[in-house]
């Protein structure tokens, strides 16, 4: 698989999916519990497969971070800075903390640099990193514990091998926070025409007239061919959550999936050219996709496409795919 990253073309060797990051890891003014904190990062389990990922032991490597990515990553995050669920020390300097950090990510260069360095001096099944460097201590002072990961693609060029690091946001197995879900219960609640609450209600979740009409428009999985609606799934091309209330029960925003497929678009790693053409992403693993039977820039014959779902598919490309 080939990715384009500010007008350079690399090649991705593999990819180091999810590293969660703990508590002990980020900065004390993100903690959750008490302690300093520890600037090492777990990368992996002491095996040949992270041996050969990271090019054998006592590893030196050069790493980045892109500043869209990292202003993706606040962007994600607002919403647990501003409304946190978990129980932070600091939890009411969050806010102030969220735009501090936006504004400094502002200023940084598009590629933002920096090398780690095996800490091979802690024995033991699981391998450490460390740096000193400004992009590495960004990512302690960023991330939010538990609900934050990292992926890491080794990319390479005629040039050398580079780490791609990329921050993403899970809140607890769910892309959209509690606040949100629960905003959108309240607004729910508060429409007062049955018919109205019926309807709208059943688009969230991808049932009612909405799933009618698209399943005229797409009877089938296009990637799987399964025809038997009731394994198919009404996924949104613009998610239901970023969605007025038109698009939420607009037919041609959506396409239907079986679940696993389902899971992989509305998650965001993959997506679709307007000539039918799959764009994953490069922070799943090449084991996973060869798994999962499918293959970057591969033509989906049934797949459904019209001007309406390519404007949908624009949205979803720019925002929603983890590219």
């Amino acid at each position: 698989m080939e990715i384009n990253i500010l007008n350079k073309i690399y090649q991705v060797e593999d990819t180091k999916e999810k590293i969660t990051i703990a508590d002990s890891f980020v900065v004390r003014k993100n903690k959750i519990g008490s302690g300093n904190g520890e600037a090492k990062l777990y990368v992996g389990q002491e095996n040949d497969e992270t041996r050969i990922f990271f090019g054998g032991t006592d590893f030196t490597v050069r790493c980045f971070l892109l500043k869209k990515d990292l202003i993706r990553y606040l962007e994600e995050t607002k919403i647990e800075y501003l409304n946190p669920e978990q129980s932070y020390i600091n939890k009411n300097d969050l806010p102030t903390l969220w735009h501090d950090r936006k504004n400094e990510v502002e200023s940084l260069p598009e590629k933002i640099e920096f090398e780690i360095q095996e800490q091979s001096q802690i024995e033991g099944p699981r391998v450490y990193v460390k740096s000193n460097e400004l992009a590495y201590k960004l990512i302690r002072k960023l991330s939010l514990p538990n609900i934050t990961y990292i992926s890491i693609a080794k990319l390479s060029n005629t040039d050398n091998i580079e780490y791609y690091f990329r921050l993403f946001a899970d809140y607890f197995g769910d892309i959209q926070h509690p606040y949100e879900v629960r905003k959108e219960i309240e607004l729910l609640e508060g429409i007062t025409d049955l018919k109205e609450k019926f309807t709208q209600s059943h688009a969230r979740i991808g049932q009612g007239e909405y799933r009618k009409n698209l399943l005229k428009q797409c009877p089938i999985c296009p990637i799987t061919l399964v025809s038997d609606d009731r394994l198919l799934i009404a996924s949104h091309i613009k998610p239901w959550a970023k969605s007025n209330s038109q698009e939420q029960l607009d037919p041609y925003n959506g396409f239907m999936f079986t679940p696993t497929f389902d899971f992989l678009f509305d998650r965001g790693f993959m997506s679709f050219k307007n000539n039918k053409k799959t764009i994953l992403s490069p922070f799943l693993s090449k084991m996973t996709y060869s798994k999962l039977n499918i293959s970057n820039n591969r033509i989906i014959p049934q797949l459904v496409m019209d001007d309406k779902r390519e404007k949908y598919l624009e949205y979803h490309r720019a925002n929603i795919l983890k590219g």
